[in-house]
């Protein structure tokens, strides 16, 4: 049951999939908070590692030495590939086995436990991102961010090369979304281009 599990993937797999509905393909060449990846690299990104953290979930490995993401790789079928990939990924997260042992993803193998807010922090750090980079509205569940937040901060400051930039310094009173994009290396008032052509 997703009540007796640590985090409810739920919430952030329904706001990704409401934001997908508002990423017109203008928006895909343009910029998003991660150095240079337009939006078209986040999406294949995010295709990626939701696959990789599903599959964690479920106890079976993954490929190794997947591309490093890019416009060029999104694959044209995302619109409706990646809703299917992020419903899986929230329904192997209510398996409370998931949740057990240890978990392997990117290569990496970590505490059962400790995968999941790592894929917590993903979807809801990315799901962010994309909202930013297309003009967006971006909420998640404070009792989610204090778990992020928390998890965030035993990190190094300098971030952890693939994973998370160097902390970006922000007001311990500010927002805790605005505290865990900072924790992972974002810019928190981050926005989109005036000219770019989608903003309107």
């Amino acid at each position: 049951m997703a009540d007796r599990v640590p985090l409810d993937f739920d919430p952030p797999v329904r706001q990704i999939r409401a934001l997908l509905l508002g990423v017109d393909n203008r928006d895909l060449a343009g910029p998003t908070p991660c150095p240079d990846w337009p939006v078209a690299a986040l999406l294949d990104h995010l295709m990626g590692l939701v696959l990789a953290f599903t599959l964690a979930a479920r106890k079976r490995a993954g490929a190794d030495g997947r591309p490093r993401p890019s416009a060029a790789g999104l694959s044209p079928h995302w619109r409706s590939r990646l809703p299917v990939l992020l419903a899986d990924l929230a329904i192997a997260w209510k398996d409370q086995a998931a949740w057990t042992g240890t978990a392997l993803a990117g290569g990496v193998t970590m505490p059962a436990t400790t995968m999941g807010v790592v894929a917590m922090n993903e979807l809801v750090v990315h799901g962010w991102d994309l909202a930013r980079a297309t003009g967006q509205d971006f909420a998640a569940d404070p009792r989610v961010l204090e778990a992020l937040v928390d998890f965030l901060e035993q990190g190094p400051a300098e971030g952890t090369p693939g994973l998370f930039g160097p902390r970006v310094p922000v007001d311990p009173q500010e927002e805790l979304l605005l505290q865990t994009v900072a924790l992972a290396g974002r810019d928190p008032f981050w926005r989109r281009p005036r000219h770019h052509p989608s903003a309107a």
